[in-house]
């Protein structure tokens, strides 16, 4: 099975957790408690299960806490490279010969170490001015540095031969598991799989092995690969390298600064070593959160769990605690930039990290903004006519820090400044004038719809247990629905007093490049949230020229798409549409000993 790692798609799936998923056609007045059952292993492993007997299965992952903030420099990225590298295998799945396999990597990181000094004169004489360009560059390379280059090339031809591609997800599928998928993101990295119920047994194994026993096997090819991934999902769309650039100005102090996917140049230089100490600190078990939901014993699965999870160490040295808080913003930041995209405005201010007391009124006064109901459509798009599209406002509550953002696309004819001062507008009324006992009580409904139909799904329920859990506690799920129920009229008029203010204000405009075409119409109707994470996946569906890989990822295309919310699907649909667009563009494999054959007339791979 080749891993085709489609990002965009966990991405999407953690938006739908943590936003709206769905209305229903009546709210509920409560919420009920979801009973979970909580236990915590002996080297501090915490286990949350909700028993649901309504389907042959169980949706089930595990959480480790660390992000991008958690990456000093030097090393940002890693925390990426180890979702990739925790699908390399084990001392005993992933490999046929175990002692050579070993031996291959230790002459790998032999070879690596000499590597890295040349790179280390390289940046000395980048910083004199000797050489032009990266020190990356082949152009760059010393003869020294092309000889190594070579040698450890045989190492990774000679390390194909010992290890068995892709085994940890061929081992699930041929046991009737589904969704074998991983994601990371700022705060957290998860891992997940839906099983039959007669399978629990292996999941246990299975991911007490690969905690236990990990091996990183491909580990520098592997950096090439995250590389190249960085290429297609920031550098090659329209506005990556544009939101990277906002990101990196918005925070100031603050980890949150750099990429999840990291720098260019700290995942070209990411050792093994680094990356064994770093799992030693943040992989060990008392910085992990299992989660089961579905068709099992508790009973059992906690003798499963005791079993299994209970036979991993305690980590040694506990994860350090992250002090570099953001720096208060002084006055107004702004960001200018040319892409090939439609123009846009986005404002963004700095808010409160997740479960603050104030993010409960941040969370409705977005809802108060959103959808064709909601504030910022009706002024600036019917109104006054100067957005098009779906403007949107965002809040985003990181473990550390937060922040609330509103955003809308300029319609054609209209200039920036005027969607800039009709979006200012509309948040200074909700500084003005307390919002209205109906219009509150509306927002509360849709919220308590949402969080009702994120509860029927096992996977988004077994979501957000390890989102919250790897953010604050897990007992948010039960709780927040009542403190959301709490805010008034006056909390969301004081929080838009308080923090949406000039001198916290960052503005981003994005005016279209000379040339450059009107987007799709159907991409633009997209959210920007979720056109941006669409637009990544587009950038890596066009890079590749493999029928196999693209029918792959159509496939798994099709399996996320039972998983999202309704309001999610379009943009999958979408991607399944411009996929098999491109999948018809690309030459028939040839049959084995035999000429290529034309596809019929709208063929489409099987699913």
């Amino acid at each position: 099975m080749r891993r085709t790692y489609l990002r965009t798609v966990p991405a999407l799936l953690l938006l739908a957790a943590t936003a709206g998923a769905g209305q229903l056609t009546s709210a509920p007045t409560a919420l009920p408690k979801i009973p979970v059952l909580e236990t915590v292993l002996p080297n501090g492993m915490r286990l949350l299960m909700v028993v649901r007997h309504d389907s042959p299965t169980v949706t089930c992952g595990w959480v480790a806490r660390v992000g991008s903030v958690n990456e000093p420099p030097g090393i940002t990225g890693i925390s990426h490279l180890f979702e990739h590298m925790m699908f390399k295998g084990t001392k005993t799945i992933g490999t046929k010969d175990y002692a050579k396999d070993t031996e291959i990597r230790a002459q790998q990181d032999a070879i690596r170490a000499e590597m890295e000094e040349e790179y280390a004169l390289l940046r000395e004489r980048q910083r004199r001015g000797e050489i032009a360009g990266e020190i990356y560059d082949p152009a760059n390379m010393t003869p020294r540095l092309k000889e190594l280059k070579s040698q450890i090339e045989k190492l990774y031809a000679a390390e194909k031969e010992v290890i068995v591609k892709e085994e940890l997800d061929s081992i699930y599928t041929a046991e009737g598991a589904s969704g074998v998928n991983a994601g990371t993101s700022e705060d957290q990295t998860f891992y997940f799989v839906t099983v039959p119920s007669n399978k629990l047994e292996l999941w246990f194994w299975l991911e007490s092995d690969r905690l236990l026993n990990p091996v990183f096997r491909e580990f520098y090819s592997e950096r090439d690969v995250v590389r190249e991934e960085r290429r297609l999902r920031t550098e090659s769309t329209p506005t990556g390298r544009f939101e990277e650039a906002f990101e990196a100005m918005f925070w100031q102090s603050s980890p949150y600064s750099h990429p999840v996917v990291g720098w260019p140049s700290d995942v070209e230089s990411i050792t093994r070593a680094q990356a064994e100490n770093y799992f030693g600190v943040y992989y060990a078990p008392n910085n992990i959160t299992a989660a089961l939901v579905g068709d099992f014993d508790p009973d059992q699965a906690v003798r499963l769990a005791e079993k299994y999870l209970g036979r991993i160490e305690r980590g040694k040295t506990p994860p350090p605690e992250m002090i570099t808080t953001e720096m208060r913003q002084l006055a107004e930041k702004r960001f200018l930039a040319e892409a090939e995209t439609n123009p846009e405005v986005l404002i963004r201010y700095h808010a409160v990290p997740f479960n603050h007391k104030d993010m409960f009124a941040f969370q409705l006064l977005a809802d108060i903004l959103n959808k064709r109901t909601g504030r910022l459509y009706t002024a600036l798009v019917e109104g006054q006519k100067v957005a098009g599209g779906e403007p949107y406002a965002a809040f985003d509550a990181r473990k550390y820090e937060g922040y609330f953002e509103v955003n809308a696309e300029v319609k054609e004819g209209k200039r920036p400044e005027d969607v800039e001062a009709a979006l200012i507008a509309e948040l200074a009324r909700l500084s003005k004038d307390p919002v209205g006992d109906h219009e509150l009580q509306k927002v509360k409904n849709q919220q308590l719809a949402n969080s009702f139909r994120r509860l029927q799904s096992n996977f988004f329920l077994m979501l957000q247990l390890l989102l919250y859990d790897s953010l604050d506690t897990w007992t948010f799920l039960n709780e927040s629905p009542s403190r959301v129920q709490a805010v008034t009229a006056d909390d969301i008029q004081r929080v838009a007093v308080k923090y949406l203010t000039a001198e916290n204000r960052n503005v981003g405009v994005y005016i279209r490049k000379e040339g450059t075409a009107p987007e799709d119409p159907r991409l633009a109707a997209f959210s920007p949230q979720v056109k941006g994470m669409v637009k990544q996946q587009l950038a890596e569906i066009e890079q590749v020229t493999d029928r196999g890989e693209l029918e792959e990822m159509v496939s798994e295309l099709r399996g996320m798409s039972d998983k999202v919310p309704p309001q999610m699907k379009p943009a999958i649909l979408y991607l399944i549409e411009r996929a098999e667009e491109h999948l018809d563009s690309l030459p028939a494999t040839p049959p084995p000993g035999g000429e290529a054959q034309k596809p019929s007339p709208g063929a489409r791979p099987g699913v």
